[in-house]
């Protein structure tokens, strides 16, 4: 049995947390709640005001951290949705970079930033860059990236050391520097 859901826009984000289901559409600053059993849309929406094109959104211990690309990230409380903050900006970072893709494991928030190609690791209980993971020199352009244990990482990217061009999926262990 298939059960369908219509969201009018282009959705470019979609996760899930108990039993709600959060969607947003591109360039929107409102975050659309779903039952996620009968994918019936719900009469509450979350407006992040300020957000302006939201590209990918994680959710870790009851909150939701959005991307917000180019240089920023929103968390968002789900036991409270008028608990919203710019949890990151990049504009004034040096080097700046770009955020396009979100993954979380255990309390660290990693970062993908397509512009430079780089994994950014944080901590999320106080925001802090615990580390920038080095990429190889042939990887050209960073799709998106996952810590699948301590100092291990799994990268989409295109550029492998015998094409430029080549898309390839990566695994990097202790390539990592703070």
């Amino acid at each position: 049995m298939c059960v369908m859901s219509y969201v009018v826009g282009v959705v470019r984000g979609v996760t899930v947390l108990d039993d709600i289901m959060y969607v947003f559409c591109e360039l929107s600053s409102t975050i659309l709640l779903y039952d996620k059993d009968t994918y019936r849309q719900l009469d509450v929406v979350i407006e992040v005001d300020g957000m302006k094109d939201p590209c990918d959104m994680v959710v870790s211990d009851r909150q939701l951290y959005i991307a917000d690309w180019p240089y920023s990230i929103w968390g968002v409380s789900a036991d409270d949705d008028s608990q919203v903050i710019k949890w990151l900006s990049t504009e004034s970072t040096t080097p700046m970079f770009h955020i396009t893709k979100l993954s979380v494991t255990s309390q660290r928030l990693l970062v993908t930033s397509s512009d430079p190609p780089s994994l950014r690791q944080y901590s999320m209980t106080d925001g802090q860059l615990l580390r920038v993971v080095e990429l190889p020199w042939y990887v050209k352009e960073l799709h998106h990236g996952v810590e699948t244990t301590p100092d291990t990482f799994v990268i989409g990217h295109r550029g492998t050391s015998q094409d430029e061009e080549q898309w390839a999926v990566s695994e990097l262990f202790r390539f990592c520097h703070t």
